[in-house]
């Protein structure tokens, strides 16, 4: 039976089935120890009932509550080429919808590569919209632009979505199937934003796998 726990530091010795996809973003150690001591919650690992580890999901609160931008912000989602197409990124997805609803969380949101359509296709298939691309918000190793990333939003309140995350006064199904009122809009690299899946944050050459 899969096990969903808490990431553990140990965890950092044991992921690298998980981090070597070409579409995973790999961090230092620090990185990802940040994330440890300030959203322990917001880290989760499944396990096989060998021990392999299976997937994570990394993420994070932030935004102004005063503002309704108060939300979840999924920064990493990953799941091991073996252990695909068993529902595993969705599962994860929903329990950090789950905690960011505990913490008043408005909406989560996250960032995907352009050319990842395997995600972007998952993401709209769990009530997720495209609500602006980010241009050259991705690096190469080299540091130079590489890649845009779409900014991908969903609700958890429906009397939230005025501000970042737009179409209030539609569903989150609704949303799924509706474009936001005036399309997705694209933006300057250094709008001040954070990505994921596929993904990570942004940030220049490839920080070796722990």
């Amino acid at each position: 039976m899969t096990t969903l726990r808490a990431f553990t530091c140990d965890d950092l010795f044991r992921f690298n089935n998980i981090n070597l996809d070409p579409l995973t973003e790999t961090y230092g150690i620090p990185f990802y120890l940040q994330y440890l001591a300030h959203w322990p919650e917001y880290f989760i690992v499944a396990e096989a009932p060998g021990g392999e580890l299976m997937g994570y999901i990394m993420g994070k609160a932030e935004g102004s509550v005063a503002r309704e931008e108060w939300h979840g912000h999924v920064t990493a989602l990953s799941v091991a080429p073996e252990f695909r197409r068993l529902g595993l990124a969705a599962k994860l997805m929903e329990l950090l919808e789950e905690i960011s609803e505990k913490k008043g969380g408005f909406f989560v949101d996250l960032f995907v590569r352009v050319s990842n359509q395997v995600a972007v296709n998952m993401y709209k298939q769990l009530g997720y919209s495209v609500y602006r691309t980010v241009l050259e918000y991705y690096s190469a190793s080299s540091g130079e632009p590489d890649e845009d990333a779409y900014v991908f939003c969903a609700l958890l309140l429906i009397f939230a979505g005025l501000l970042l995350c737009p179409a209030a006064h539609h569903s989150r199904s609704q949303l799924t199937h509706r474009p936001f009122p005036d399309g997705p809009t694209s933006v300057a690299s250094g709008t001040p934003a954070e990505v994921s899946q596929g993904q990570g944050e942004r940030r220049g050459p490839r920080a070796p796998s722990a």
